[in-house]
């Protein structure tokens, strides 16, 4: 088992809507797919399990850590990897630099950030590439430094929020390599409303729709509820239409 969400109620503003509602979600281990349409509150889920937004109702846990409690903070963040949507170059950093930084700020020493900047960076193949600044990348490499920035205080549970956003053939490719070498060293939870290469990365599909659960279950059992005759190819697109229902895609 990885990360849970339990009975888990959250809105932006005091009086807003409640963008989760009393959600019960206990994330299964390995690699995850977290699918749902825009607004379904996936982000939500994984900014709370990130502990960048706390709940307003309800508790989260990963390895019997609990953000909420003060004592047990920087332990769970050291424990948890997020990457936001949004990964920025810094200006003047290196590869390794900025990687580093970021294990600093996770509470690493110094020294230790440095070091191990350069194992996290070969995680995603981004090795050679250390000593080059971060604003020359591509799109697609600069999100490979931010997963790089998530493994170098050796996480244990690695969080990408729609990291494909954006990306070329090319470059999907490269991330799909990029979450199986992941795979070896932590759990991983990627969220997405796109649907390709869901069979050939994932173990286990989440839907996540108007902040309610409407699928948890492996990849297989997410494949047979694809309607018969759905075209060859386009069994995941099938069967996550099936799952929300008209319109809510």
């Amino acid at each position: 088992m990885s990360v849970v969400l339990d009975h888990c109620t959250f809105r932006y503003r005091r009086r807003g809507r409640r963008v989760l509602d009393g959600l019960e979600l206990a994330f299964p281990a390995g690699r995850t797919v977290l699918l749902g349409p825009n607004g379904a509150g996936k982000s939500t889920v994984l900014a709370l399990a990130a502990s960048a937004l706390r709940p307003t109702a309800g508790s989260v846990r990963f390895g019997g850590l609990d953000p909420a409690v003060r004592a047990q903070l920087r332990p769970y963040r050291r424990d948890v990897g997020w990457l936001p949507q949004q990964v920025t170059a810094v200006p003047g950093m290196t590869c390794r630099e900025q990687v580093a930084y970021a294990g600093w700020l996770k509470g690493m020493a110094r020294g230790e950030a440095w070091t191990g900047a350069v194992p996290a960076l070969d995680r995603v193949g981004l090795a050679k590439k250390a000593d080059q600044q971060t604003s020359s990348l591509s799109g697609g490499q600069l999100r490979r430094v931010g997963v790089a920035q998530t493994l170098v205080h050796s996480a244990r549970l690695v969080l990408m929020d729609e990291p494909t956003a954006g990306l070329d053939p090319a470059q999907r490719t490269a991330f799909r390599r990029t979450v199986e070498r992941l795979s070896e060293v932590a759990d991983v939870i990627v969220s997405t409303h796109q649907t390709e290469d869901l069979w050939e990365v994932y173990g286990h599909v989440v839907v996540l729709a108007g902040g309610t659960v409407r699928f948890l279950g492996t990849v297989d059992a997410f494949r047979a509820l694809a309607p018969p005759g759905a075209a060859a190819g386009r069994e995941a697109e099938a069967a996550y239409a099936a799952v929300l229902g008209d319109g809510e895609e």
